[in-house]
This record gives C-alpha cells, sequence and structure tokens, in this order.
C-alpha cells in the first residue's frame, strides 16, 4: 500500500463538494468511474446481482449506481451512503426525478460507519471510489458487517498495478487525486478474506489506459470550454490539471495504476 498522510476526508469533501467534482463528471459522465454503462454491467452480471435484492452503495455519490441497479438491474432497493452533502443532495434530486425515490434513501455518514444494520443486505456495491476512503481495513469491515451470510461485496476502484509505483509517483499520482492511499489487488484480496469472505473474483480489467487516452482527447478536442467555464476560465489551473492527467496516462500504461475488479462472498 502506498499512502499519503497529508490527504483526508476534508480534501475529498472539497473536491465533491465543488467545482472539481464537476469538472470530473464532465469528462467522465454522470457515472464518474472508468467504464461507465459497460462497466457497472460488467461488475453486476460478474456478481451476480439482479431483481428483488437489496444492497448499499459505499461512497454513493451522485446515486448513479443506485440509480443503474434500479433501472437496469431491478434491485428491490437501494441505500447510498457518502461523506459529502453537495453530491447527496444530487442524488436525492436525480432519484425524485426519474422515479426511484420510492425505492432509494440516501445517507450523509462516515462509509466505515454507516450505523444501518448488520447482516440485512444482500449485496454491498462500489465503483472506483474506495480509493478515497482513509482506512480501507474498517471499510472492509463495514462492508462485510452489512451484507448477510452469503451476500456478496462487489466493486471497482482504482489500485495499483502489478508494476508497481515508486515513493515519488505515489506522492504526486495521491496528491492529484486526493487519495489518501491506494491498494493493490492482492491488498483487497486479503483483507476480504480476513473479514469473512471467500473472493471469487479479482481482476484488472485493464479498462484504465484506454479511458484516460479517451478523457484526455476529450478535454483537449471538445470540451476545453465546458471545463474552464467550470473552473472560472482559469486557464493555467486547467494547464497544470492537463498535465496531472498525462502523468496519469503514464503511469496508467506502464501499469503502474489499473482499475480493479472485485467480487467476494461472505462466508455462512
Amino acid at each position: 500500500m502506498k499512502a499519503l498522510s497529508s490527504i483526508g476526508l476534508k480534501d475529498v469533501q472539497a473536491v465533491y463538494g465543488g467545482p472539481e467534482g464537476d469538472l470530473w463528471e464532465l469528462i467522465m459522465g454522470e457515472q464518474i468511474h472508468i467504464g461507465g454503462f459497460q462497466s457497472s454491467m460488467d461488475l453486476a452480471e460478474k456478481a451476480g446481482i439482479g431483481a428483488g435484492m437489496q444492497g448499499v452503495d459505499l461512497c454513493c455519490c451522485n446515486g448513479a449506481g443506485v440509480r443503474f441497479l434500479l433501472r437496469f438491474r431491478n434491485v428491490e432497493r437501494m441505500h447510498g451512503v457518502d461523506a459529502t452533502l453537495h453530491v447527496l443532495e444530487r442524488a436525492r434530486s436525480r432519484c425524485a426525478e426519474q422515479g426511484y425515490d420510492h425505492r432509494a434513501d440516501f445517507i450523509l455518514a462516515d462509509v466505515c460507519t454507516t450505523a444501518l444494520p448488520s447482516g440485512k443486505f444482500d449485496f454491498v456495491w462500489g465503483e472506483d471510489a474506495w480509493c478515497y476512503v482513509c482506512d480501507k481495513p474498517a471499510l472492509i469491515r463495514e462492508a462485510s458487517r452489512l451484507v448477510r451470510p452469503g451476500g456478496t461485496i462487489a466493486f471497482t476502484d482504482w489500485v495499483e498495478g502489478d508494476a508497481g509505483l515508486s515513493d515519488p509517483e505515489a506522492e504526486r499520482f495521491l496528491k492529484f487525486m486526493k487519495f489518501p492511499n491506494v491498494l493493490s489487488i492482492r491488498d483487497y484480496s486479503q483483507l476480504l478474506k480476513s473479514n469473512g469472505c471467500t473472493v471469487l473474483r479479482a481482476d484488472d480489467t485493464g479498462r484504465f489506459a484506454p479511458h484516460v487516452d479517451l478523457y484526455l482527447q476529450m478535454l483537449n478536442m471538445q470540451l476545453t470550454h465546458d471545463a474552464l467555464r467550470i473552473i472560472g476560465f482559469n486557464m493555467p489551473l486547467l494547464s497544470a490539471m492537463g498535465e496531472e492527467m498525462a502523468f496519469m496516462q503514464q503511469l496508467a500504461h506502464a501499469g503502474k495504476i489499473a482499475q480493479g475488479l472485485f467480487v467476494a462472498r461472505k462466508d455462512k
């Protein structure tokens, strides 16, 4: 695990409570994770998530994952948890607009201590967001606590790739992304196992590098004005962010960062 002690929850709340979060949604779409719809469908199918189930989306952000599961997997009910009020208000509004407010609720809480009941849910869900959580052992413990015996923990996340990050590379990457730390696929697998889960899938999706290529192309070729509007037409800031994304692109192509996919079953 690579970590940066200077990054904490307040930094993440500042990102998703302000223009930087809007910029990520511009670049990546309402589903602010690598691969968008295809990634969500891939994870749901591999995890066997479907009709009649009840789940919890930890770090639900604007509720895109909740709405995806309600609409396309016919999940009965979803509970979204996030620590940033701004995105939860957006989640509630969008669910109401799309007619899902009666099947979804959203909780402002630390995802490591949700106060939701133990062992009551068929699955816990996450998409490229647990990288923002400081205490990942506590996060996995909470996910395991929430699901019923035989239930599923299914998530994707940004992870350290097989090639590994040097300390200077990790510091630059974590500082830009506001990640307190980044785990490897092996790290997450061990945490799941140590919390009473059998790991069914722990894979590098291979999506990271080509999608970062896409995001940079979109920013440079089509969305420059839109991005500038969001950040107050601050050209130096956009240039600096572009440089950091280009650095992230290099790391992805070198196999030093990746998108991991995990499906685990809580032991009975």
